[in-house]
């Protein structure tokens, strides 16, 4: 699958076609500075995709909304998202999720805000999203499970979110690799296991007769490998939903997103990924991806790949230029001639060729990612909404604040996330402050 959309940085489509524009007339402008987007340069986008996969379990799906509005009816206010949903132990969870965690995110931004506070407010929605999706996934008593990696594109501005080891690299005009998630492996991760352990989970290997450990490091019980998912209703609650975002903006010149499986990154590092699909089309990158994953290790995991190209709509129409290459015969488009650097992010104004970090955080602490900063004085007494489950609540409905008690007699200054008894319950079990749930048998 694959597709273009154009359109204007208000989110207006465009369809009327654009002169080529000659190599040498492109390269004056982004040496005088004024080859790139924002208010300042070229006005218009482009955002292409391509999507590449091979099955192996059958438990990856992959979302693709390029269409999406804030405000219905109001095309200065769309967005992009793009998601990889990897499930394990069945493909339920995957499918729960692709089907409504836009939709909880969604519901978790205030209505009638602009866009600049949208994006101000969305690291906090995806998190609040993301905690109901698991709250209503569990709810059916399925016991599978999914990695999420869900990438909005609005814009120049790219925010990630994610849970589990599906990986979001972002592949700049000068050849800079940044790694806008996080993976969730215990094996890899010696924070996340130090959370599980001290939330009241145990981590260790697989014991065979005789007591020889063998395999990656998982959670027990359940024995997962990853410390965060969506689903797994098996395990203990000390496998959170809460999702490392991070949100930068991209430079004038664009970039290049490749969202993967493990069944990619298992294989292929992230500077091998990016250098593979160089020079391509995002259509024909994403299948090179999933090829030079098959050269260097077979098919062992399904393998699914997105690559998102988000550039000024004037390179989208360049011509091509031959890349050299001893074993291959592709393409050189504008993506980096320059060296690689692993996990690299330029943390500076967005100008051709860096990108700018506008927020990053990986806590799974509820009360910490969902507080809120407004206060007031006057008596508590009308509803408060749930920062997860966005449900009015009267004070006497077993609300709280960052897990206190909310009085509605009294007239405090009222500061933090607010939590129904349900959601509270939910955070509590999160942070071990409660037995862990019992197995469930099928």
């Amino acid at each position: 699958m694959n597709g273009t959309d154009t359109r204007d940085l208000g989110g207006r489509s465009t369809s009327s076609p654009e002169p080529l524009v000659p190599l040498a007339t492109l390269i004056g402008r982004e040496l005088r500075g004024n080859g790139g987007g924002g208010s300042d340069g070229c006005d218009k986008l482009a955002v292409k995709y391509g999507k590449s996969a091979l099955a192996k379990r059958g438990e990856d799906h992959f979302l693709i909304k390029i269409d999406c509005v804030r405000v219905a009816d109001d095309p200065s206010s769309s967005f992009s998202v793009f998601g990889i949903f990897d499930g394990h132990n069945g493909v339920s969870a995957a499918l729960f999720a692709k089907e409504y965690l836009l939709d909880h995110v969604m519901s978790a931004v205030p209505s009638g805000i602009g866009r600049d506070e949208w994006l101000q407010v969305l690291p906090k929605a995806l998190v609040a999203g993301f905690v109901k999706t698991d709250i209503e996934f569990q709810r059916k008593g399925e016991v599978s499970g999914t990695t999420v990696t869900l990438v909005v594109i609005d814009g120049w501005t790219i925010t990630a979110a994610s849970v589990g080891d599906s990986r979001c690299i972002l592949d700049s005009h000068e050849g800079v690799i940044s790694i806008m998630t996080v993976d969730h492996r215990l094996e890899e991760n010696v924070e996340e296991r130090e959370r599980v352990t001290a939330s009241g989970g145990e981590v260790g290997r697989l014991n065979l007769c005789g007591g020889q450990a063998v395999g990656p490091l998982r959670c027990w019980p359940g024995g997962l490998c990853l410390s965060r998912s969506i689903g797994d209703t098996d395990v203990g609650e000390f496998i959170v939903p809460v999702p490392h975002v991070k949100q930068v903006k991209l430079p004038n010149a664009g970039g290049r997103l490749i969202i993967a499986s493990d069944g990619i990154w298992d294989s292929l590092s992230s500077e091998e990924a990016a250098m593979s699909c160089r020079g391509l089309p995002a259509e024909l990158a994403a299948k090179m991806v999933v090829k030079e994953c098959l050269r260097k290790s077979g098919l062992k995991d399904d393998t699914t790949c997105l690559v998102v190209d988000v550039i000024p709509s004037e390179h989208s129409l360049l011509t091509m230029m031959p890349k050299n290459n001893q074993n291959t015969n592709k393409l050189r488009s504008i993506f980096g001639k320059r060296s690689l650097s692993s996990n690299k992010l330029i943390n500076r104004q967005s100008s051709f060729g860096a990108v700018e970090e506008i927020f990053e955080e990986g806590s799974a602490m509820l009360a910490e990612r969902l507080a809120t900063t407004e206060s007031s004085s006057k008596p508590n007494t009308g509803p408060i909404r749930c920062a997860i489950c966005q449900i009015d609540q009267t004070p006497d409905e077993g609300v709280t604040i960052n897990g206190d008690s909310f009085l509605s007699h009294s007239s405090k200054k009222v500061e933090g996330a607010f939590f129904c008894a349900d959601c509270q319950k939910k955070k509590d079990a999160m942070e071990g402050k409660r037995p862990n749930r019992q197995m469930i048998t099928s």
